[in-house]
């Protein structure tokens, strides 16, 4: 879902726009660590809702991904793990710069699948 930010109300700043974007980017080669450590600065801060939101939803896509990678591990042994971890990287480039520039512009974006263990 692509829409302004109405929970928090008001824009979000270049900066937290940045930010929000260099996360979303961040999980094509650091996987979960840059949303997890934006997250837990940002957390507590009200004046960070977009950041946080962002952070959180980047967080949960790439955790989904680990699960993911996980998984293809396992069923290397057969074969069909590698590509599984292929589609999946090729999965995580694409919807990471797409929720990457929908950031940048201050919108709020939710993967189209992604597990919410951090809400």
């Amino acid at each position: 879902m692509n829409d302004t930010n109405p929970i928090h109300g008001g824009e979000a700043s270049q900066d937290d726009r940045t930010v929000a974007m260099l996360t979303h980017l961040s999980g094509i080669i650091l996987g979960f660590i840059v949303p997890l450590v934006v997250w837990l600065i940002n957390k507590d801060k009200a004046d960070k809702g977009f950041l946080t939101g962002q952070s959180k939803e980047a967080l949960n896509f790439q955790i989904t991904l680990l699960f993911g990678y996980i998984i293809g591990i396992i069923l290397s042994v057969i074969l069909i793990g590698a590509l599984l971890n292929f589609i999946l990287w090729i999965v995580c480039i694409i919807f990471s710069i797409i929720a990457g520039l929908a950031a940048n512009k201050g919108e709020n974006y939710r993967y189209p699948f992604a597990i919410r263990l951090i809400s």
